[in-house]
Parts: C-alpha cells; structure tokens; sequence
C-alpha cells in the first residue's frame, strides 16, 4: 500500500494514471507520517520513504531518497524478494 499527505482526489487520479493496482490511502494530517518519523516541521511535504513491512509485522527494510523513484522501487523490491525466500 502507499501513504502520502495527498488528499483522496489526487490519490485517485494518481492511481488512475499510473495503474497502480494497490491501495493509496490519504494520510492529509500527516498522522501515520509522525508515527513513522517522515513528518517534516511545518507546510514541507513529508520525506520520501520507502518502508517494507513483512507479514510479521516488522520493517524489512527503509528506503530514503528525495529524487530517485527508480531506487525505491529497486530496492524495495530487492527487500520484498529476500522475504519471500
């Protein structure tokens, strides 16, 4: 699934656009970015992780990176491989 502060709206179009084919959910208070330590101070975007959580609940792995959407996914699924071994 995918966080982000967006509104419901642009998470729709933004699934709609790129097919994503999992759940986007709306976190515009920025909760669920507090708990995970991605909030920033202020009106700024929170930080662009990547978190992969096994089926035990645990972080497998975090991915950090302003610019590269191509590392986050690599490495996320790198992660999400080494877990199903």
């Amino acid at each position: 699934m995918g966080v982000s502060a967006d509104p419901v709206g642009r998470q729709k179009e933004f699934d709609e656009l790129n097919e994503l084919n999992f759940p986007l959910l709306s976190d515009e208070k920025k909760k669920v970015a507090k708990q995970f330590g991605v909030k920033r101070a202020g009106p700024l975007p929170s930080k662009r992780v990547t978190f992969v959580i096994g089926t035990d609940r645990r972080v497998a792995a975090v991915v950090t990176g302003e610019m590269s959407f191509e590392k986050h996914a690599d490495e996320a699924l790198d992660a999400v491989r080494a877990l199903a071994r």
